[in-house]
């Protein structure tokens, strides 16, 4: 635009030569936002990195805040608030959540529906036949609840599959004063705890079975071991405190072995 001349060479034929000692004016370098359209939409830190070591060169145009395509192609779903609910006491809210085994277990398993409660981080999980079979095991354990700590299930938080939103359950939870907490449907992050437990089972399940070399339709086997030390080791969500010392307000009658072989 200022008519000055930024580069002259002598031409061989059709083509310009560049010579390696005459450097190569800013008015051909490119944008970076057009390098990052050439590359594929790569990060600011890549883009970064190629220009430091010289790969590619870009002029000092500031790039736009915001790629649109960017924006379209890489958008993720926002993140949920964390929850807020502060509990007091064992029971005050009891998450659940059924969870579907690909292979069913060697007595004929195929799925398992896990008690959380949300104060001392303790976990109940029962194996079941049929999805069906959700009501009597809560029935079950409810029950063990009445008998061992004398007090009742305030609240119940669970999603909205058919084994908890059916009329047996609402009359049960009606009966009995029992607050159901659902997520809305087809928000599961809505019943994180329970989703978070049933992940932290299953990766342990399938490091018990990979280290005792079991195929696995042991995996009942393994729930129940998993169960156990996860109820009898420190758990980062309640500040390392141990589930069972918060439940039962005394330490967990189990035996220590050292790697020397010593008993504790």
């Amino acid at each position: 635009m200022t008519r000055r001349v930024l580069l002259r060479c002598d031409s061989t034929g059709d083509l310009y030569p560049v010579t390696a000692p005459s450097p190569i004016p800013q008015a051909f370098f490119v944008s970076q936002h057009t390098w990052h359209q050439h590359l594929g939409h790569p990060g600011s830190e890549v883009l970064r990195c190629l220009v430091s070591h010289n790969f590619i060169f870009c002029n000092k145009e500031k790039p736009p805040v915001l790629c649109h395509a960017c924006q379209l192609g890489k958008h993720v779903r926002l993140p949920f608030a964390s929850s807020s609910t502060l509990v007091t006491s064992c029971f005050d809210i009891i998450h659940s959540d059924v969870w579907t085994s690909p292979i069913p277990s060697l007595s004929g398993y195929k799925y398992y529906v896990l008690f959380l409660d949300h104060y001392s981080q303790f976990v109940w999980a029962y194996p079941l036949l049929n999805k069906s079979d959700v009501l009597p095991k809560f029935i079950l354990f409810r029950t063990s609840v009445h008998t061992q700590f004398k007090c009742e299930i305030k609240s119940f938080q669970c999603d909205h599959g058919g084994e908890f939103d059916n009329r047996n359950l609402h009359k049960l939870f009606s009966d009995n004063g029992i607050q159901f907490r659902f997520s809305c449907p087809k928000t599961s992050q809505q019943n994180g705890k329970s989703e978070r437990m049933v992940r932290t089972i299953n990766n342990l399940i399938r490091t018990l079975l990979f280290q005792a070399n079991l195929p696995p339709t042991f995996w009942v086997e393994a729930l129940n071991m998993a169960i156990h030390l996860l109820n009898i080791l420190p758990s980062t969500t309640i500040n390392n405190e141990i589930p069972y010392i918060r439940l039962f307000a005394k330490n967990p009658d189990c035996v220590w072995v050292t790697l020397e072989g010593d008993v504790i």
